[in-house]
C-alpha cells in the first residue's frame, strides 16, 4: 500500500505543476457543460487524461470513475476503482485561480481504502485512510472535537441555502455561521481539520469519494440529505458532520419532510 501511496501524491504533485505552469502561461480554454455556471477547461480534461495514464501504467486492471472525457458512469465497484475529480472547483479555477482541488479516492470491493485531496495553490496534501490515518502534508491530523452545530462554522451550497433545500437554511441559522467556498475538496478539507462542524451541498461521486473516506476516518458522518447510503452514482444531496452535527443536521432534513 506503502508504493501506492507515494505513486498517488506523486502524480497529484506533478498534476498541480502542470496546472499552475499553464496558469502562469495564461494556457486556459473554458467551455460550459449543463449551463452556463456549469465550466470545463481544457486542464480539466487533460489532467484527468494524465492521472488515468499513470493510473493504469502502475494498475493495468484498475477501474475508473472520473468527472470528464466520458469517465462519469462506473456501475460495477468491484476490484479496485480511483476515483478522480481533476479540478474540484473549475469555477474558483478559472476565476480566482485558487481555491480548487485534485482528488482521488481508491476503492476496493466497493469500500474506501484511501483519499487524497490535494489544493494545489496552497500545496496543503491531505491524504490517508480508515487503516493508516489522516496527514496533512507528513504531519497526522488529529480527531477534530465533536462540536456541536452552534459551536463551529457550516460549509453549504449556495443553491440550497438560498431555497431552503432540506431546512439548508434551518442549518445555517443554528451554526455559527455558513461558510460557501464553491468547493467539496475545500470543505471537506476544513471538516477533517476542525474548520468546519459540518457540510451540506450537493454531489457527485468524484466530489465526495476522496474527502469523505478522511472524515470517516476520523470518525465523521455523512450520507445522503435525509440519512440513506450514498449511491457513487449522480449527483445526490449530501450531508456531513461530526457525530453531533451530523445527527442535528439529519433532524432538521427530516423535518423538512414533515
Amino acid at each position: 500500500m506503502q508504493i501506492m501511496i507515494s505513486e498517488i501524491k506523486n502524480w497529484m504533485k506533478d498534476a498541480g505543476e502542470i496546472i499552475k505552469e499553464a496558469l502562469k502561461k495564461e494556457g486556459l480554454t473554458v467551455g460550459t457543460k449543463t449551463s452556463r455556471k456549469d465550466l470545463v477547461t481544457n486542464l480539466d480534461k487533460q489532467t484527468q487524461d494524465y492521472l488515468i495514464k499513470q493510473i493504469l501504467a502502475f494498475d493495468p486492471n484498475a477501474k475508473i470513475l472520473g468527472e470528464e472525457n466520458g469517465k462519469d458512469q462506473l456501475t460495477d465497484l468491484s476490484g479496485r476503482v480511483f476515483i478522480i475529480d481533476p479540478i474540484d472547483g473549475t469555477m474558483n479555477f478559472v476565476l480566482e485561480h485558487e481555491n480548487f482541488c485534485i482528488m482521488i479516492a481508491v476503492y476496493e470491493e466497493g469500500q474506501g481504502v484511501l483519499g487524497f485531496v490535494y489544493d494545489v495553490m496552497k500545496e496543503d496534501f491531505l491524504w490517508g485512510g480508515r487503516d493508516i490515518g489522516v496527514f496533512l502534508n507528513e504531519e497526522r491530523v488529529p480527531k477534530p472535537k465533536d462540536c456541536a452545530l452552534n459551536e463551529g462554522l457550516l460549509g453549504m451550497n449556495a443553491v440550497m441555502y438560498a431555497n431552503n433545500i432540506g431546512n439548508a437554511r434551518i442549518m445555517g441559522e443554528r451554526s455559527m455561521g455558513v461558510r460557501m467556498s464553491g468547493c467539496a475538496g475545500v470543505e471537506l478539507m476544513g471538516m477533517a481539520l476542525g474548520k468546519r462542524v459540518g457540510y451540506v451541498s450537493n454531489l457527485a461521486p468524484w466530489d465526495y469519494a476522496a474527502g469523505g473516506i478522511l472524515i470517516q476516518a476520523l470518525g465523521m458522518k455523512m450520507s445522503n440529505l435525509y440519512g440513506k447510503p450514498l449511491q457513487m452514482n449522480g449527483r445526490e444531496q449530501f450531508i456531513a458532520g461530526t457525530p453531533q452535527v451530523y445527527e442535528e443536521l439529519l433532524t432538521l432534513s427530516m423535518e423538512s419532510l414533515k
